[in-house]
């Protein structure tokens, strides 16, 4: 029993140093963990400042996007994440990645409080220099969690409003959400120009359920009620046919305007043909109507040369006419029928300043 004490204190005193030592070999490795992330981050950062001074700009790019990539935001500093885009956009920049250099040195610039002031300059001069090389699009969407697509691919979490840099040229953004319907924008980017753009996201039309008694009635008169549904379905706007009818009419009427004034102008061609050859015969003077006592037929060769001239301009028009409104007659029509036959299918018509015609929106 004498040595149970102290055989007692020496196990205590053993397992308190084992603890106390694996408690600390645990920090140790998470500290060493932690450590090697943000090792990696400056590594990265290093190698990128050495080739941007050395205006290896495609190797400084790789870098700081790495460095940007490995910087985990629950560990990271926002300064740090901020700095790293920043400095991404300005290797973008001098890439020629245009959108890509707006879109990190927006970002960046949007933690401006975090900053150093040199920062702060140094990435706003290189976001004024993206603004002539890309569109800004500012958009809002209603409800805000409806999912926001360009081009077919998703922009990101879903927020009320975006400001969104692009690519100029002509661009779809679509907007959906489970129980409404889609709703959808063809617009063309301007390079240095801002476009704004609402979308309302409708609740989707959804049919109630008919009462017992319309059911019981529905099922007594089933002919009927078939062939009403036939007709509701497949009878088109007469309001739109008639206007179409119209637009044809008026467009062959044009045309064939255009070939009687153009025809009119042919035979008063021959006639002042006709008419230059036998004044031509009678005086073989060639300044004979020039002169200041020429004869009357000088002067009605001259009213037969204006009147064949403005036929002729009249001719030409009413053709032209007539065809841009046979044109939009057909483009109406094959909207119409496209639109009333196809369940999942759109066809909207795009214009710009550069282009025009149509385009199919939908799943077939």
């Amino acid at each position: 029993m004498r040595f149970v004490a102290p055989s007692l204190l020496l196990c205590l005193i053993f397992g308190a140093t084992t603890g106390y030592t694996s408690s600390a070999s645990a920090e140790d490795i998470y500290s060493t963990l932690d450590g090697s992330d943000e090792a990696m981050v400056k590594d990265h950062v290093r190698r990128a400042k050495r080739a941007r001074d050395a205006g290896r700009w495609t190797e400084a790019h790789a870098a700081y996007k790495a460095a940007f990539e490995a910087a985990d935001p629950a560990s990271s500093t926002g300064k740090k994440r901020a700095e790293l885009a920043g400095e991404l956009g300005l290797c973008e920049l001098e890439l020629r990645k245009y959108r890509d250099a707006a879109e990190h040195l927006a970002w960046s610039l949007e933690q401006r409080d975090a900053l150093p002031l040199e920062l702060q300059l140094r990435f706003e001069a290189g976001q004024r220099k993206t603004a002539p090389h890309v569109g800004t699009l500012y958009l809002s969407v209603d409800p805000p969690d409806a999912e926001v697509l360009i081009d077919g691919k998703p922009i990101g979490s879903p927020a009320r409003t975006y400001r969104l840099y692009l690519e100029p040229g002509q661009h779809m953004v679509r907007a959906r959400l489970a129980g409404h319907e889609e709703a959808f924008a063809s617009f063309d980017a301007q390079a240095g120009k801002p476009t704004t753009i609402s979308l309302q996201v409708p609740r989707a039309v959804t049919q109630a359920a008919a009462p017992a008694k319309d059911a019981a009635t529905a099922t007594r008169e089933p002919k009927r009620s078939v062939r009403g549904a036939q007709a509701s379905s497949v009878a088109p706007s007469s309001t739109a046919s008639k206007l179409r009818v119209a637009g044809a009419i008026l467009a062959g009427a044009t045309m064939v305007a255009g070939g009687g004034f153009l025809v009119w102008s042919a035979y008063t061609e021959d006639e002042l043909h006709d008419k230059a050859t036998a004044l031509r015969g009678a005086d073989k003077t060639a300044d004979r109507c020039v002169r200041p006592n020429a004869p009357r037929a000088c002067s009605e060769l001259r009213d037969l040369q204006e009147q064949r001239d403005l036929l002729r301009q009249v001719g030409w028009v009413s053709l032209a006419t007539g065809g841009a409104l046979g044109a939009l007659t057909l483009v109406s029509l094959i909207v119409g029928r496209t639109s009333s036959h196809s369940d999942g299918v759109r066809v909207v018509p795009t214009a710009s300043g550069r282009s025009a015609g149509l385009m199919m929106v939908g799943a077939w």
